[in-house]
């Protein structure tokens, strides 16, 4: 290979502020989720409100909804175990993600990584806590609910994914290969 070209033996070191931006990003999502989570159980009292909540604009409300389960409510841990079960399934996820976040070269994956494991870490903290995420985000068009109720946490992780997909979509393994620093 010529000079200057990369090869795979060569080793390029992930910047380091790229990680801390990550870890930025995250402790800021954890934080912020854990924050609005307090607000809307301790001095909005939703869990109180029922059904009603809080209606913020015609197609937003704040609504109280304890989910058992991950994303959507699939995979519903209706006991002790099951809980635990999805504890440790998420902590792997939030380990992976750690060890991603803490290699990639690329600062916008980085910042992705940095939303997906602020959220993911906002969520296991509630199942732990709690046995149960609180979800509060009511976002519908009438009766029409394009999303179930939801959380800060959920929305980082959700942006976070489509950030990657689209920049793996988009981009490719050129655009990776040209965004690295």
């Amino acid at each position: 290979m010529s000079e200057g070209t990369d090869s795979p033996s060569q080793h390029v070191p992930v910047p380091l502020h790229h990680r801390g931006l990550g870890l930025l990003v995250a402790v800021a999502i954890f934080l912020l989720d854990q924050l609005v989570k307090y607000v809307v159980t301790v001095p909005l009292q939703l869990q109180s409100r029922g059904d009603a909540g809080l209606e913020i604009v015609s197609i937003f409300k704040l609504r109280w909804l304890e989910n058992r389960g991950v994303s959507m409510g699939f995979f519903h841990a209706d006991t002790d175990t099951a809980r635990w079960i999805l504890v440790g399934m998420t902590l792997l996820i939030a380990l992976f993600v750690a060890i991603w976040m803490w290699r990639e070269k690329a600062r916008q994956d980085v910042l992705a990584l940095g939303l997906i494991l602020g959220g993911a870490f906002g969520n296991i903290v509630d199942r732990v806590r709690l046995g149960f995420v609180v979800d509060y985000a009511d976002l519908h068009f009438g009766e029409w609910r394009p999303f179930l109720v939801f959380n800060l946490a959920d929305a980082a992780i959700t942006i976070g994914v489509l950030i990657l997909l689209a920049r793996a979509l988009l981009l490719g393994e050129k655009g990776a290969k040209t965004e690295k620093s």
